[in-house]
């Protein structure tokens, strides 16, 4: 029970670490935003609880091929968000997502991934 409380305390205390930085300085909290620490705490989460290297391996793997079709969401955000509010911007972001995966999905299913 200890080990999942540490677990989601550290997970949450990266969430807002990103927001604060964010709130001093929008470069700095979109670099550190960028970078994949979700992803390393789930790799290490899952190398601590002992997962199957492949396990391991496949959660980096497909991580990979799931953010590239998010990329078009965070141009698409601010050119949006001036134009027709935040809760709006973050439904068509949703949708845009959305739409990028399935094309994304499709363009890759013939070199052999399966998302």
């Amino acid at each position: 029970m200890y080990w999942l409380i540490t677990k989601y305390l550290l997970t949450a205390a990266v969430v807002v670490l990103v927001s604060e930085l964010a709130k001093r300085s929008d470069k700095l909290g979109g670099f550190v935003a960028a970078l994949p620490l979700i992803t390393f705490l789930a790799l290490i989460w899952l190398y601590v609880e002992k997962q199957p290297e492949a396990k391991i391996a496949n959660h980096a793997w497909y991580t990979f091929w799931y953010v590239v079709p998010t990329l078009p969401m965070f141009l698409a955000f601010p050119f949006l968000l001036s134009r027709i509010g935040f809760w709006p911007t973050m439904l068509l972001s949703v949708i845009i997502t959305i739409a990028c995966f399935q094309l994304f999905r499709m363009a890759i299913k013939p070199l052999g991934v399966e998302l």
